[in-house]
This record gives C-alpha cells, sequence and structure tokens, in this order.
C-alpha cells in the first residue's frame, strides 16, 4: 500500500463511502418482510443482517471480477475516472433512500462507471457485449424470474397449509422467514460488497498498484465487507417501509416464499458472475408473492414509481458521473470543487431527511398508501371468504314512494 497516492486514498475512501450508502439503501432487501410480518425486531433483523452481509463478502470475488475488468476497459481509465463514478452513485443511492424508493444501488454504480469512462476516454471505453449480457439482461430477467418463483411459492404454501392452524402455521413460516433472510443477506454480501471490490480494484490498476486482471487483496474484500456491514445496521428505514408495507400486505408464508426466491436468485447470479441487482431481484419477489395469496394484491402506484425509478438509475447516474468527470480532469482543483460538491450535497440531504424521521420505532407506524386504480378493482371483483356471515352483505333496496294518502312501504332487506 505504500505506492497509493493521495488521490488515490480518496477515491478508496469514496468507494468505501458508496459501500456504505449501498448497505443501508439494501437493508430492506433482506429484512423489510421479516420486520413488517414480526419475525424480528427491527433492531435484531437488521444487525443479523449486517452480520451476514459481512460473512457473505469473503465468499466469492466472481463479480467483482466483472467490475474491475468486464464492464470497461482497465486501459485509460484514471482514478479520476473512478472518483467521479462514484460520485454519481452515492448521490442517486442517497436521493432514493430519501424518497423511499429501492432502486438499485449497483446500477447505480455502473451508470456512473460508463458515464465516467464515456466522458473520459469515449464510447470505446466499455465494453458494451458485457454491458448487455451482464448487466441489462439480468436486470430485466432478475424481477421476473423471482417474482414468478414467488408467486408459484406463496401459492403452493398456502395450498398446502390451507387446513392447517393458521396460527401455528405462521409461527413455523416465522422462523422460516428468519433463516430464508439470513439467506439473502448472505447473498447480499457476496453479490454488492464485491462491487465495491471491483470498483476499488480497478482504481489499484489505474493507479498502477496492481497489475490488470488482478484479484481483490485481502484487504480491500475485508473493508468492503466491514463498510457494508455497518450500512447495514444502520438501516434504511425509509426503504424498509416501502418494501414491507408499500407494495402490498404479506402473511408470514408470502414473506417465506418472497425471500427464498430471491435469495436463490440472487445466489447462482452471483456464481455466474452476474452483476445483478439485488433489489430488482428482492422487490420482485415481493410482488410476486402479493399476487400469490387468494385476493392478494399489489400497490401499483407504489410499483411504478419504483419502476421509473429503475429506468432512470443508469442514466442519472451516468450523466452526474460525467459532468464530475469534466471538472475532475481540469487538475487537483477539479477534484476539490467536486469533493467538496459531494460533501456538500449529502450533508444537504441529510437535513433534509430529519424534517420526518423514519427509524426502529415507526417503520411500520404508518397508513398503507392508497391502493391505486389496478388494485381496487382487483379487490373489487374478488369473492368473499367462505363461511362469511349472510348478514354482512345486506343490501337495502330502497321501496318506490307511496302512493298518495296510503301508508309508507317499508323497504326491504335482502
Amino acid at each position: 500500500m505504500e505506492h497509493i497516492t493521495l488521490l488515490l486514498a480518496i477515491v478508496i475512501v469514496t468507494a468505501l463511502v458508496f459501500d456504505f450508502t449501498n448497505g443501508f439503501h439494501d437493508t430492506a432487501n433482506a429484512m423489510a418482510t421479516t420486520i413488517s410480518t414480526g419475525a424480528l425486531k427491527p433492531k435484531t433483523a437488521v444487525a443479523m443482517s449486517a452480520a451476514l452481509n459481512l460473512v457473505g463478502a469473503f465468499l466469492s470475488v466472481e463479480v467483482a471480477k466483472t467490475i474491475s475488468s468486464g464492464i470497461v476497459t482497465e486501459s485509460g481509465i484514471t482514478p479520476e475516472v473512478i472518483f467521479a463514478a462514484l460520485v454519481g452513485a452515492i448521490l442517486w443511492n442517497l436521493m432514493t433512500w430519501l424518497i423511499g424508493l429501492p432502486s438499485s444501488s449497483s446500477h447505480a454504480l455502473m451508470g456512473g462507471l460508463i458515464g465516467a469512462t464515456v466522458a473520459s476516454v469515449g464510447i470505446g471505453g466499455v465494453n458494451g457485449g458485457t454491458v448487455v449480457t451482464k448487466v441489462l439482461i439480468p436486470a430485466i430477467a432478475a424481477p421476473l424470474v423471482a417474482g414468478i418463483a414467488a408467486f408459484l411459492a406463496s401459492r403452493l404454501t398456502f395450498k398446502i397449509g390451507k387446513n392447517a392452524d393458521e396460527k401455528a402455521t405462521a409461527k413455523g413460516y416465522r422462523a422460516g422467514q428468519i433463516t430464508s433472510a439470513g439467506l439473502v443477506s448472505l447473498a447480499h454480501g457476496t453479490n454488492d460488497a464485491q462491487k465495491t471490490m471491483g470498483i476499488i480494484t480497478l482504481a489499484l490498476i489505474a493507479g498502477g498498484v496492481l497489475s490488470p486482471g488482478s484479484n481483490p487483496p485481502m484487504w480491500v474484500i475485508l473493508s468492503a465487507g466491514l463498510a457494508i456491514a455497518m450500512g447495514t445496521y444502520l438501516g434504511g428505514w425509509r426503504i424498509i417501509r416501502t418494501m414491507g408495507k408499500g407494495l402490498t400486505d404479506l402473511r408470514p408464508q408470502q414473506g417465506f416464499a418472497a425471500q427464498t426466491s430471491a435469495a436463490s436468485v440472487i445466489l447462482a447470479s452471483s456464481n455466474l458472475g452476474f452483476s445483478l441487482s439485488t433489489t430488482h431481484s428482492c422487490s420482485g419477489a415481493v410482488m410476486g408473492a402479493g399476487l400469490g395469496r387468494k385476493g392478494g394484491v399489489v400497490r401499483w402506484s407504489t410499483a411504478t414509481r419504483m419502476f421509473v425509478a429503475w429506468g432512470l438509475t443508469l442514466p442519472a447516474a451516468a450523466l452526474v458521473a460525467a459532468g464530475s468527470e469534466f471538472v475532475t480532469k481540469q487538475g487537483d482543483w477539479g477534484v476539490a470543487v467536486v469533493a467538496a460538491f459531494l460533501i456538500g450535497a449529502c450533508a444537504a440531504i441529510w437535513f433534509v431527511s430529519r424534517r420526518q424521521v423514519v427509524d426502529h420505532t415507526n417503520v411500520n407506524d404508518t397508513d398503507a398508501e392508497p391502493a391505486g386504480v389496478v388494485t381496487a378493482a382487483i379487490a373489487a371483483v374478488t369473492p368473499p371468504p367462505v363461511g362469511t356471515p349472510a348478514q354482512d352483505f345486506k343490501t337495502t333496496i330502497p321501496a318506490p314512494a307511496p302512493a298518495s294518502g296510503s301508508e309508507p312501504t317499508r323497504s326491504a332487506t335482502v
């Protein structure tokens, strides 16, 4: 580490800051359903998730290698480029956290990296084939696969347990939720912590500290794991509220199905080196599980805002990163200006968030968002549960107006 310059040190610290924001931004992926169904207390859930994120960081380096040597060409990439990429990713993470939207930290990072690279060396610095096959296709496929799997798993669990005592099965599924939530946390550390490892490794290669194609050093793996674990422990309570209460209403069976499906998709993709979004996978699984219960619905107004945020993530982070790269390449003063801008923007977002604090004490104390047109229509045509007392569905039919001078006619009830 004796060859690390001041600029390179700034880049590494900024990368760890991004890793920290990634941790609290994505805590909801593992723990939102567990918290919303009451399987774990909020602080216990985030502590467990933090520990498993740290463990997961040591399980693989395949995704790190995709980031460090797959998306952009190593030649021509400077520490300034990577710094600009991180600025775009961090600001997008914080903006979406402020409004409680579970967008993808992974895509923010990759969008920032692509935008800064294009601004620095041109479009030729981006490996388009890798972006399509290992970023864009998984971005579309992951929520669909996880959603379908969660939908089918939810249907199956309700079918198997239809004659069982609901309270007894709920306890079992809550225990299953804790296990599956731990699996998602482990998968998140395996997938997302590696992205920061890849960025730091790319910076070390750009700075001449490592040779091209090198794996992340152990100190990089450890620091990235610790940063994402610390961020996870803080808990991104705003996004946990959206994922746990804003998308749909889940029972323990559905929470277990959603988390197991998401974890399976994330772990499989990590093994293949696909840098997919854990947010996309978990959100798709939550929506699939929400529809998996008979009569269950998804709040499509919230889902639509999420989809818009997903679509904007890559270009928005890329634009901010490209602008930051234009300033940083002016020299040391440019790096200082961008660093000051990043610090000021982060502080402003944090102060705005203090106007309405969301934490572990009130993460579930919120009224659900209005259902919206699609949800209301589905609920309107859903038949009532079997065995509902008939008097609950009595309809009063007004009697016709009585003839002049005759006795008033009583209304009829059906």
